[in-house]
């Protein structure tokens, strides 16, 4: 993405009003999605998977100006069970720092297989597929990563179809994620994933493409 660097973001402050343009409402995923509880994520903290594969909140490393994961749910209705879906925004401070971010969802694929979510959720048989600029139809972004696997919930039993999307673009990266149930295909997480991670990618470029515009206006009004 060609932007003007005055038209980044390099504070705190910037990179999270950033992130609130950016990232979706529940609506966004398709009719019947709702906020879960909690909504939004501790915006001082951010995921890690530790040495035993288990996924711990942890302080946000100093590459990240700010990070935002937001949570969803499509209720069980009929003969399906819930389908728990996300959305998460993080800003680096360079475009190195966010590939950085790619690289380790590969190796920790690569090194924890299973990984425990939480005490009662865990996914298994991961499988990561990357692709650079031009690859396989990539032509909106730097790289992207689509990590699919099996979920398995105290309370939705298993193995259900799991799906972690992530697209960087520069120092950006915006990821969506699915966990399964009972009567949802991989085919139905694909679908309501596109629309959200399509409108992410253009408000981030929309939001990006205003503020070079304001950048460019006040720089005028100096002259």
């Amino acid at each position: 993405m060609d932007a003007d660097p005055a038209a980044l973001p390099k504070t705190t402050a910037q990179a999270t009003a950033l992130i609130q343009d950016v990232i979706p409402d529940a609506a966004a995923f398709g009719p019947g999605a709702v906020r879960r509880t909690p909504y939004e994520s501790d915006p001082r903290r951010w995921p890690v998977l530790d040495a035993d594969c288990v996924w711990q909140q942890q302080a946000l490393p100093k590459d990240v100006l700010a990070t935002l994961t937001r949570s969803y749910e499509i209720p069980a209705s009929g003969a399906k069970g819930p389908l728990r879906l996300s959305a998460v925004v993080t800003v680096h401070r360079t475009p190195e720092q966010a590939d950085w971010e790619n690289a380790e969802v590969l190796e920790e694929m690569m090194r924890c297989s299973t990984q425990r979510l939480r005490s009662e959720e865990v996914i298994t048989s991961l499988n990561d597929v990357p692709n650079s600029f031009g690859d396989s139809g990539n032509a909106y972004a730097d790289d992207t990563l689509t990590e699919l696997g099996a979920y398995t919930g105290a309370d939705v039993g298993g193995r259900h179809p799991y799906i972690w999307a992530q697209a960087r673009i520069g120092q950006f990266t915006l990821a969506v994620s699915a966990k399964g149930s009972t009567g949802w295909s991989r085919a139905d997480l694909f679908d309501r994933l596109r629309n959200p991670q399509v409108g992410m990618r253009a408000r981030l470029r929309a939001t990006i493409e205003r503020n070079t515009a304001e950048s460019d206006g006040s720089t005028e009004g100096e002259r």
